[in-house]
């Protein structure tokens, strides 16, 4: 059921029976109860329990009747037509003993009326239909009541305590509703289709009583609305569910609210104090949200899944309202976006999403960074002694603080009760924190901000740090073993033997295998004559050394195959 304005159909063929009457007959008073055939009687059978109004001469009514003689024998039915009779009461056009048995009944209200010949149809009668000097017996039922004077008539049951704002002339609405006729007959319903009735107010989509009682509803108010036929279908109803002159009655909860010209809604929940960057176009976001309808329902939850929602921001990567709506946030805020469908998912919805709806979403800000950030780096503390600086192959040991952007705390060195430890520059950490470990000085205290693209990157660390996630170290340097130039794994602090060779190969036999090349290597060490690179397996520098001199890769190297390092056409080792 729609509520639209219909074409008109031709009028019925007008009922004969009760519409004929005596001109010039008086009208008697009406007697309640039995009496005598000559008085008007009414007997009230049913009276419903709420009887808000009741008949007045001058009004409009619908009801159902069965006409009999004393004897019982039927003369008309309005149930047989299938077609309640519609008349206006005290107007002269019912037989005045109905005009007056009509007057004080309520919707619903059954009556059993004796009408006297002098109140009916007198000496004349109807040929062919009823005898002269008959006395009439009615069995009516009242189904609907009005007065041209009648406006619509709205009784909110229900409203919320937040009204923010009300149904306006243009604003597009969502609702549910049962229709009903007066006598509480269902009609039609939304709630029976599971699907609301999506449609602009005050332009003359609707009937003008529909147009009218939308107009200052809140969403989520709940409330009735009775239309009177002229301002619903008329006499002629909708051809199909509503018959002419049928007074409509709507229990409306109204789900949503929008106009065509709105923009996005954005309340400020939770704005931390220190906010040092607000998001912009192009930046990448990972927040969580719980996504409503206007009226509360629920539809969707990033928390739900126990994973943020990631995306670039102002690029057309989501829907164009929370394109807008995340801009110029700060980490850790939360806020509430509301976007009107055409900024949402429009007329077609999507999912459990329904077209034409307002979408609600309450979001926290976790973290955001752009594609063209570097790490950022905050000393906190220096040494009054800070000359000798960490650099590339530099063997650093230091704890940290792993956190995300939120405070999240993902790890930490001091936890653990061990230092973190590695050669810089050799590929051991991420980027971004071989970056932040550079030009340190032992005993410095550092904060560094790394984004994803310079730690984890779009995969992260399953289980430990989300893909996309901005990372925050809190590092402190507690030692620093210099490291070796760039290329060598070992190197010599005193001049080198010119007899390098005989001195490797002990027993002279002018081969040298690995236990005495290894032998000799580690003996260099101990004494302080040379020194290999820190941070790695000395075992395994050492048989790379044997490997790089062992050319021909016989397990051993003769004097014709070693060579130091500055004598190699191209050098890799010792």
């Amino acid at each position: 059921m729609g509520f639209r304005a219909r074409g008109w159909r031709p009028p019925l063929p007008p009922l004969l029976l009760l519409l004929l009457w005596v001109t010039g007959q008086a009208a008697p008073v009406a007697g309640l109860g039995l009496g005598p055939d000559t008085e008007l009687q009414i007997e009230r059978r049913f009276v419903p329990d709420e009887c808000p109004r009741t008949v007045r001469s001058g009004d409009f009514v619908r009801y159902h009747y069965v006409g009999t003689f004393p004897d019982g024998q039927k003369f008309d039915s309005s149930y047989d037509r299938d077609s309640t009779f519609n008349v206006f009461v005290g107007k002269g056009q019912l037989i005045a003993g109905m005009d007056q048995a009509l007057v004080g009944m309520c919707v619903n209200e059954r009556r059993f009326v004796k009408i006297p010949p002098k109140l009916a149809y007198g000496s004349d009668g109807v040929s062919g239909v009823i005898p002269p000097d008959s006395v009439l017996h009615f069995d009516v039922l009242l189904m609907d009541i009005w007065n041209s004077e009648d406006q619509v008539e709205i009784h909110t049951y229900f409203k919320p305590p937040s009204c923010p704002r009300t149904t306006q002339v243009s604003d597009f609405v969502r609702y549910h509703y049962n229709g009903t006729f007066l006598d509480g007959t269902l009609f039609d319903s939304s709630h029976n289709r599971m699907k609301t009735y999506d449609t602009y107010v005050g332009i003359g989509w609707l009937i003008p009583g529909m147009d009218k009682g939308l107009l200052g509803m809140c969403v989520g108010e709940k409330r009735i609305i009775t239309i009177p036929p002229f301002l619903a279908y008329g006499e002629h109803g909708d051809g199909k569910d509503i018959p002419g002159q049928a007074s409509l009655v709507f229990d409306v909860a109204l789900l949503d609210l929008h106009n065509p010209k709105d923009g996005i809604s954005i309340e400020n929940k939770i704005v931390p104090e220190n906010c040092e960057r607000r998001s912009q176009s192009g930046d990448f976001l990972r927040y969580h949200y719980n996504g409503t309808l206007l009226d509360g329902t629920f539809f969707d939850s990033s928390y739900a899944r126990n994973r943020t929602f990631d995306t670039y921001i102002g690029q057309g990567y989501v829907i164009p309202g929370m394109d807008e709506g995340l801009l110029g946030v700060c980490i850790g805020e939360k806020r509430r976006i509301v976007v009107p469908p055409h900024l949402g998912y429009g007329e077609e919805g999507r999912g459990n999403i329904p077209g034409s709806a307002v979408l609600v979403f309450d979001i926290h800000v976790i973290d955001f960074h752009n594609p063209s950030d570097s790490i950022s780096i905050t000393s906190h503390y220096k040494p009054s002694d800070c000359s000798v600086l960490s650099k590339k192959g530099d063997y650093l040991k230091y704890h940290y603080n792993a956190s995300l952007l939120d405070g999240t705390l993902l790890d930490s060195t001091w936890n653990l009760g061990k230092t973190y430890n590695i050669v810089l520059g050799s590929g051991q950490v991420v980027l971004g924190m071989d970056m932040a470990l550079r030009e340190m000085c032992v005993g410095e205290k550092r904060t560094v901000v790394i984004p994803p693209h310079l730690g984890y990157g779009e995969a992260g660390v399953d289980g430990e740090v989300p893909g996309s996630a901005v990372l925050v170290f809190d590092i402190e340097l507690l030692e620093l073993v210099a490291g070796l130039p760039e290329g060598y794994m070992f190197i010599w602090n005193d001049e080198v033997s010119p007899n390098l060779f005989e001195e490797i190969d002990k027993d002279g036999n002018g081969e040298v295998f690995l236990e005495e090349f290894s032998e000799y290597i580690h003996a260099q060490v101990a004494s302080g004559k040379g020194k290999l690179a820190p941070g790695f397996d000395a075992d395994m520098i050492v048989k790379n050394m044997f490997t790089n001199q062992d050319r021909n890769g016989d397990g051993k190297v003769t004097a014709e195959e070693f060579k130091l390092k500055d004598q190699e056409t191209k050098h890799d080792e010792l």
